[in-house]
C-alpha cells in the first residue's frame, strides 16, 4: 500500500513575531519544516512527499533545500487561497491509489506510532483523525454567557489527517464552504463517519514563540 505524506506548510510569520515564515524558522540547526520531513521519513523511508507552498515562498524553500543539503525527494505544489485549496492542489498531484496522510507542515514532533494508528484505521475504516483529550477545564461561550462543560466530551485535533486517497479526492470535489477548518470536516460534509484515534501530545502546532522554546526542547528526544 503505497503512502503519501501531503504536508500543507502556508503560515506566516505574524503570530510568531518573525520576519520569516515560521515553517522557515530554523529549529536546532535546521528550517523547521525539515524536521516535519525528518519526522515521516524516520517513520516509513517509502513515504512519497508533496509539499504545497504559497508560490511566493518555492525560491525560498528551493534555496533553504539547498543550503542544508536537504535531500529527502518530494514534489512542489503552488499553494491555494485557503488552506482548502492547497490540499485541493496537492491532492490533484497524486495519480495513484493508496494512502494520503495531510500534516501541518508545522508541526514536526509527531511520533511514529501516531503515524501509524492513523495508517492502520484509514486501511481499515477509510479515515483515521488523530485527538488528544484536553487537560484543562472547558468553558463553553455563548450570547455574552458562558458555562461550564463536560471535557471528556471533547477533543483536540491534530494531524496527519489520513484517508484512503480516492476517498478524499472525491471529497475535495465539493464546494468551499468557511465551516471547512480541517481536511476532517470536508470529507464529514459528504455524510462520512471520521474515526478518531490516539495522537501524541508533544505533536503540537507550531504557532507562538512560546512553542517554539517547547518545541526545542522537546526535538533532540523526538529524534532518538
Amino acid at each position: 500500500m503505497r503512502k503519501f505524506a501531503l504536508i500543507v506548510a502556508g503560515g506566516s510569520g505574524n503570530r510568531m513575531n518573525s520576519p520569516v515564515p515560521k515553517q522557515f524558522i530554523e529549529l536546532n540547526g535546521m528550517p523547521l519544516l525539515m524536521h516535519t520531513f525528518q519526522a515521516f521519513f524516520k517513520a516509513d523511508a517509502n513515504f512519497e512527499f508533496v509539499l504545497v507552498l504559497p508560490e511566493k515562498e518555492i525560491g525560498t524553500w528551493e534555496n533553504l533545500c539547498e543550503k542544508y543539503n536537504f535531500n529527502i525527494k518530494h514534489l512542489v505544489v503552488k499553494g491555494g487561497k485557503t488552506r482548502f485549496h492547497s490540499v485541493k492542489n496537492g491532492l490533484a498531484q497524486i495519480n495513484q491509489d493508496g494512502i494520503v496522510f495531510i500534516h501541518d507542515g508545522v508541526r514536526p514532533l509527531v511520533s511514529a506510532q501516531t503515524i501509524e494508528n492513523c495508517f492502520q484505521t484509514a486501511l481499515r475504516k477509510g479515515n483515521a483523525l488523530p485527538v488528544i483529550a484536553p487537560s484543562e477545564s472547558v468553558r463553553e461561550v455563548f450570547n455574552g454567557q458562558n458555562k461550564a462543560v463536560d471535557r471528556n466530551r471533547f477533543f483536540l485535533v491534530q494531524t496527519p489527517q489520513t484517508f484512503r486517497i480516492q476517498l478524499i479526492q472525491n471529497a475535495f470535489n465539493q464546494e468551499y464552504l468557511p465551516e471547512f477548518t480541517d481536511d476532517a470536516s470536508v470529507l464529514e460534509n459528504t455524510g462520512t463517519q471520521i474515526h478518531l484515534v490516539e495522537g501524541n501530545r508533544e505533536n503540537i502546532k507550531i504557532t507562538f514563540p512560546e512553542d517554539l522554546v517547547i518545541a526545542k526542547t522537546l526535538l533532540p528526544k523526538h529524534n532518538e
